[in-house]
């Protein structure tokens, strides 16, 4: 999932956010509420926020879906841009670079 840090707020883009679907899949749509229920900001047509308070419990949620083997790793894994210099320490574990284009 596409990710950038701004002014410390983890912002993933909304065109990688998992999608709620009724009567889908029962392990996405349980990823989708874990992940919306510990934003800050969760617009239905927007990108995601989460406040560094919350970044360790997202890492948590990602690493359990990780661990699940039902979801892919780039459903999982946070993408940073190239450029950063830095992906902050508490997330780390479940972010790696975006490939270059």
């Amino acid at each position: 999932m596409k990710a950038r840090v701004e002014q410390e707020i983890l912002i993933i883009d909304q065109n990688d956010l998992p999608q709620f679907k009724k009567g889908g899949s029962v392990v996405r749509n349980s990823y989708f509420w874990a992940l919306k229920a510990i934003a800050g900001h969760a617009p239905r047509y927007g990108d995601w926020e989460y406040e560094v308070e919350v970044w360790l419990a997202l890492k948590r949620v990602l690493l359990a879906f990780q661990e699940s083997g039902y979801l892919g790793l780039s459903e999982t894994q946070l993408a940073f841009a190239p450029e950063v210099m830095d992906i902050p320490d508490v997330l780390r574990a479940v972010s790696t670079w975006q490939p270059l284009e």
